[in-house]
C-alpha cells in the first residue's frame, strides 16, 4: 500500500488532494486534533499510552513487550498463515531443523508440537531427492524445573540445551564455596543470600507491575467461573485476587499443562507444592478460596462438564492461568533475581537454579542416563544469544567456589580502594558494587594492553552496568530510570577502568582475574568436552570456538572474526604449543575440531552408543570424572578433571601436573580392556590392567578421550 500511494503521490493534483486531507486533520489546530481524534475513535482498537499496559489490558503480548502479540496458533487459519513459508521451506528441502521459542507462551503446547510434527512429516516426501531425510528434529525452548522432565508426549526431539548448561555448571562448583559466599553476600549488602527468598519478592513485584493487567485478567475469568455455580458465586473479586497472587508467586515451574483430562500427576505435584506455598501466607478466610482455585484450575476434569458456555469458562480460566505463570518466572527469574543476587554470578543463568549450588558426578551421570534413553537428539547448549554470562565467564567463575575465603578477602580490600573514587549521594549500593566486581573477574580479557582496548572494555561494561540495574529493579528500571544512580555508577565503574587514581584497584582486580583465569580455562576445556561427548547433539554458539567472556545481550550477539579462526583452524599445532598459548583460544578450537572429526569418523558411537559411568579410585577421586561410550566396534573413554584448581596449583597452563594426580586411577569394567587406547594429542595409553592412571590418561593434555577399536 505505501508503494503504491508513493506511486500515485508522483503525479501533483493527487499530492495536492493528500495534502489537503492531511490537514484537515491537522492535529496542531484545535479542530484538526478534533477531527483526528474522531476518526481514530471509528478504529477497532483504543490508541493508549504504552504504560497503561501494565494496568489495563485485554489482549496478551510476549511478556510484557506492547509491539510483540500473543498469536493464537490453536486456530487452524492462525496456524497455516503463520507457518505457510517455513513448510515451504521445508518442503524446498531448504530448511532440516525446526527450533520453537517459548513454547510455554502457547495455549496447548502438547497440542501444537503434535500437530507440528504431523505436518512436518507429510512434508519430507516432498523434497527434493538430494535433500531427502528421514527425520525433521523439531526442538523446543523450555526452562525446566530442578525435577522437571520434558514431556514426552509432544511429539518433539528435546530442548534447546539450557539445562545441561545447567548440569555442567552444578559439576564444576564446589559445594564448600557455598556457605562462604552466601555469609559475604549477606554481611555486606544486608540482603538475603536465600535466592528463593528473592524470587518470590520479584514474582509479586512483576505481578503488581508489568503483568499486572494480565493478572487482572486471569482474575476476572476465574470470577466468572465462580459466578456460575451457586456453591461459589458469592466469592468477591478481592477474594480471588489474593488467592491467585498467592498462588503464581508460590508456583514452583513456568507452568503445567492442564488437559480436558484435569491435571495429570505431574502436573499436580507442582501445583500442590504452589499450594503449600500459598496457604501460609493466606489469612484463613481465604483458604476456601485457594481450594476453590484449585479445583478450577484442573483439579476438576473439563470432559465431565456438559459442552457449552461452563465448559468453555474453565478452559479459557486455565488456559489463561497457564499463559501467565510463564512469563512471570521469566520476569521475576531470568530477567529480576538475577540481577539482584550474586551470591555467584556463574550460578545466575538462564535454565539455573541458583538456590541449587552444585551437584555431586553421580547426578551428572544419571541424567545423561535419562536424556540418552528418552531425548538422545536433545540439543547440549553452553552458549546462546540469551545467556548471561558467555561460556568461559561461567566456568572462570565458577573456580570462586573452590577459593571462597581468600576471595573474600579480595573483595574487602577491593571495598577499600574503591572509597575514593565513590561520589557523593548517591553511591553505588554494596549490591550492585560486589555484583560489578565478579563481572568484572568473569570477563577480563586475557590481553588488556593499550588505551583503546581499555576503553573498549570500558565501553562493554557500562552497557551491562545499565541493563543490570535496570533489571534488578531496585535503584533503577526500564519504565522510570533513575538518571542520578546511573550516572554515579557508571562514573564509578569508569573511574575504576581508565582513572590512574584507581590504578592499585585495577591492578588488584587483574591479578585476582589472572590467578583464576586458567583453572577457569581448564573448567572450559572440560565443558567443551562434555558438550561434544555426553548423549545429545553438541550446539556451538557463533564465535564459541575460541574463548568466550561475554556478557548478556547485546555484548554475547558481538561480530565473530571469523578469518582469524579460518586461520587458526588450518594451522595443525602440537599439544605443547597449544597449552603454551592457551590464552589466544586455539586450544579450544582445537579440541572441538578434534572431537567433530571423531564423532564424524564414528557418527553411531556418540548417537547411539552406550553411555556407562566410570568408577575413579585413589587421592583425587572426588576431582575427576569419566564416562564410557561404547557401540559395536568401537568404545570411548572420556576424562575430564572437576573443581581441580589446588591440583593445579600455581600453573600457567590449564594442565595438571600429572605426578599431582598421585593413586588416582579410573576403574575399566571391560572384559578385554587390556589393550591400546589412542588419545586426542597422543597415541594414548596401554593398559593390561583394568585400570589407567590418571597420571598417563592426563599427562600430556587437559582433558582427553581415550579410544579404542575392536
Amino acid at each position: 500500500a505505501r508503494t503504491e500511494l508513493a506511486e500515485l503521490a508522483k503525479d501533483p493534483q493527487v499530492l495536492k488532494g493528500i495534502e489537503q486531507i492531511l490537514a484537515h486533520f491537522d492535529s496542531s489546530k484545535p479542530e484538526g486534533f478534533q477531527r483526528l481524534h474522531q476518526l481514530l475513535e471509528r478504529q477497532h482498537y483504543r490508541l493508549a499510552s504504552w504504560r497503561t499496559a501494565g494496568d489495563d489490558i485485554n489482549w496478551r503480548r510476549f511478556f510484557d513487550i506492547n509491539e510483540l502479540g500473543g498469536l493464537r496458533v490453536e486456530r487452524p487459519q492462525v496456524f497455516e498463515a503463520t507457518h505457510g513459508k517455513i513448510f515451504q521451506l521445508i518442503a524446498d528441502g531448504l530448511v532440516d531443523g525446526l527450533r520453537i521459542d517459548h513454547i510455554d507462551g502457547l495455549a496447548n503446547p502438547r497440542g501444537y508440537g503434535r500437530k507440528l510434527h504431523r505436518r512436518v512429516k507429510s512434508l519430507l516426501k516432498l523434497r527434493p531427492a538430494e535433500a531427502r531425510i528421514d527425520h525433521l528434529p523439531i526442538f523446543v525452548e523450555k526452562i525446566l524445573g530442578p525435577d522437571e522432565p520434558l514431556r514426552e508426549d509432544w511429539s518433539v526431539d528435546g530442548t534447546t540445551g539450557y539445562e545441561f548448561m545447567n548440569q555442567v555448571s552444578l559439576l564444576q562448583h564446589d559445594p564448600k564455596g557455598k556457605e562462604p559466599l552466601g555469609e559475604l553476600w549477606n554481611r555486606l549488602t544486608e540482603r538475603t543470600a536465600d535466592f528463593d527468598q528473592e524470587v518470590l519478592v520479584a514474582r509479586d513485584l512483576v505481578l503488581h507491575g508489568t503483568l499486572a493487567g494480565d493478572f487482572e485478567n486471569v482474575a476476572q475469568s476465574l470470577l466468572q467461573v465462580a459466578r456460575s455455580d451457586l456453591m461459589s458465586r458469592d466469592l468477591t473479586l478481592g477474594a480471588i485476587r489474593r488467592a491467585l497472587l498467592a498462588l503464581i508467586v508460590n508456583f514452583p515451574i513456568y507452568r503445567t499443562y492442564i488437559s480436558v483430562c484435569g491435571r495429570s500427576a505431574q502436573d499436580d505435584k507442582y501445583f500442590q507444592q504452589a499450594m503449600e506455598g500459598a496457604r501460609p501466607t493466606l489469612n484463613e478466610g481465604d483458604w476456601p478460596v485457594l481450594d476453590y482455585l484449585a479445583r478450577w484450575l484442573g483439579g476438576e476434569a473439563w470432559r465431565k462438564l456438559p459442552r457449552g458456555p461452563l465448559r468453555k469458562l474453565y478452559k479459557n480460566a486455565c488456559v489463561r492461568f497457564q499463559q501467565l505463570t510463564s512469563p512471570v518466572a521469566a520476569k521475576s527469574v531470568e530477567d529480576t533475581s538475577f540481577y539482584r543476587s550474586a551470591v555467584l554470578l556463574s550460578r545466575n543463568d538462564v535454565g539455573f537454579h541458583p538456590q541449587h549450588f552444585s551437584a555431586p558426578v553421580e547426578d551428572f551421570h544419571q541424567v545423561c542416563l535419562e536424556r540418552l534413553e528418552k531425548f538422545p537428539d536433545n540439543l547440549l547448549t553452553t552458549a546462546t544469544h540469551d545467556h548471561k554470562r558467555g561460556e568461559d565467564t561461567r566456568t572462570r567463575l565458577a573456580v570462586l567456589s573452590e577459593c571462597a575465603p581468600w576471595y573474600a578477602e579480595q573483595v574487602e580490600r577491593w571495598r577499600q580502594l574503591a572509597v575514593p573514587l565513590k561520589g557523593e549521594d548517591p553511591a553505588i549500593s554494596a549490591g550492585d558494587e560486589l555484583m560489578l566486581y565478579q563481572a568484572l573477574l568473569g570477563s577480563w580479557p586475557l590481553s588488556l594492553e593499550g588505551e583503546e582496548a581499555h576503553q573498549e572494555y570500558a565501553k562493554r561494561m557500562v552497557q551491562w552496568q545499565e541493563k543490570a540495574l535496570r533489571e534488578a529493579k531496585l535503584q533503577s528500571s526500564w519504565s522510570a530510570p533513575n538518571q542520578p544512580y546511573e550516572t554515579a555508577c557508571r562514573e564509578f565503574l569508569e573511574r575504576l577502568l581508565l582513572a590512574p587514581e584507581a590504578l592499585a584497584l585495577r591492578q588488584s582486580l587483574s591479578a585476582t582475574a589472572n590467578r583464576i583465569a586458567t583453572a577457569g580455562a581448564l573448567n572450559s576445556l572440560a565443558q567443551t568436552l562434555l558438550r561434544l561427548t555426553v548423549p545429545g547433539v553438541p550446539d556451538l554458539y557463533q564465535g564459541t570456538e575460541f574463548w568466550d567472556f561475554s556478557l548478556v545481550d547485546p555484548d554475547n550477539r558481538r561480530q565473530v572474526d571469523y578469518a582469524a579462526r579460518q586461520k587458526a583452524l588450518a594451522e595443525d599445532a602440537s599439544a605443547a604449543d597449544l597449552l603454551d598459548n592457551w590464552q589466544d583460544g586455539r586450544i579450544k578450537q582445537a579440541l572441538i575440531a578434534k572431537i567433530l572429526n571423531l564423532r564424524a569418523e564414528h557418527p553411531t558411537l556418540f548417537s547411539e552408543g552406550r553411555y556407562q559411568p566410570l568408577e575413579i579410585k585413589g587421592s583425587h577421586a572426588g576431582h575427576v570424572m569419566a564416562f564410557a561410550r561404547e557401540t559395536q566396534g568401537v568404545r570411548a573413554i572420556i576424562v575430564v578433571p572437576r573443581t581441580s584448581s589446588e591440583l593445579l596449583g600455581t600453573a600457567q597452563t590449564p594442565l595438571i601436573n600429572a605426578a599431582n594426580w598421585g593413586d588416582t586411577r579410573i576403574m575399566l569394567p571391560f572384559a578385554d580392556s587390556g589393550s591400546d587406547w589412542k588419545g586426542l594429542f597422543s597415541d594414548g595409553v596401554a593398559t593390561h590392567v583394568r585400570e589407567i592412571p590418571l597420571s598417563a590418561a592426563l599427562e600430556r593434555f587437559s582433558v582427553n578421550l581415550l579410544i579404542q577399536t575392536m
